[in-house]
């Protein structure tokens, strides 16, 4: 199989999303990672994706990865909606999308205004009324160094072991290089824009509590094949929040997925994978 190809794919007259795409005949599929991750954090799902066939895109949302930071410091989930429907533009016909978390509401928003665009939503580990602890502790995590940075990537390293206890620490930290950056300081930093956090006028994904009718109204007006994936040692995703979303869309699958949390595809990526699988296939 050929390795993907890098794109740039215009949103605005001054910024792009990047992403990785590969070709196929199969069902198109949109990968949207989750909020201060990037377009590396899927394990080999988009591999495996491609390997089955499908036309796969993993992008970097906006203020994150190798995509434009938002001169404007709009990380609103309408923000998000616009470019993702820039990148159907650019493939230029319907696809499948599968988000996780802060990427999962990007795609409800997308589904919700273009559904004839979508051949299906995967929701990975989020749902429009999400656990308020679990909320908060990864919004304390993302916080903790955002500014401040890591001496080196041993330090980012005890960080994540520390917030993913259940997580073996790993060896081999060239991976974990992908989703931080070298500043000219010397020290290394999340690879998203610190502006993320601090939109003022409280519009950001980490910030929808205040959107949750209007997010649970997008939910119920699903038509398209839905599934939802929660890892099972998840605290923004407990069995309420299960329930409280299949009882929204009864038309949805559901997976659980055991010895995950919240960054599912790291935890278990054969698993989550084939499930995504599984759902496309049928």
């Amino acid at each position: 199989m050929a390795p993907p190809a890098t794109v740039r794919i215009p949103t605005t007259a001054d910024q792009v999303i990047v992403a990785d795409h590969w070709v196929g005949d199969s069902t198109p599929v949109i990968l949207a990672h989750g909020g201060g991750q990037t377009r590396h954090s899927w394990g080999g799902t988009a591999a495996t994706l491609a390997a089955r066939g499908h036309r796969v895109l993993s992008i970097d949302l906006r203020g994150h990865g190798e995509s434009s930071w938002a001169r404007d410091r709009d990380y609103s989930m309408n923000a998000y909606r616009d470019d993702a429907l820039r990148a159907l533009d650019w493939l230029g016909e319907p696809a499948a999308w599968v988000g996780a978390s802060l990427g999962g509401m990007a795609g409800l928003y997308t589904v919700d205004a273009a559904p004839e665009r979508c051949t299906g939503l995967v929701l990975v580990d989020i749902t429009p009324r999400p656990a308020a602890a679990g909320v908060q502790r990864i919004m304390q995590f993302m916080a903790a160094k955002a500014t401040e940075g890591f001496a080196d990537l041993e330090e980012a390293a005890d960080a994540i072991a520390a917030y993913q206890p259940h997580r073996r620490r790993p060896k081999d930290l060239s991976g974990l290089a992908k989703n931080l950056r070298l500043g000219e300081d010397g020290r290394w930093r999340w690879h998203w824009d610190p502006a993320f956090l601090s939109d003022p006028n409280r519009t950001t994904e980490h910030a929808r509590e205040r959107r949750h009718d209007e997010l649970e109204a997008m939910a119920r007006r699903l038509r398209v094949p839905t599934m939802l994936v929660r890892g099972r040692l998840s605290d923004l995703v407990t069995q309420a929040e299960v329930d409280e979303f299949l009882e929204m869309v009864p038309h949805a699958s559901y997976v659980d997925v055991e010895d995950a949390a919240h960054m599912i595809a790291g935890d278990r990526n054969d698993v989550f994978t084939d499930a995504v699988v599984a759902f496309l296939d049928g």
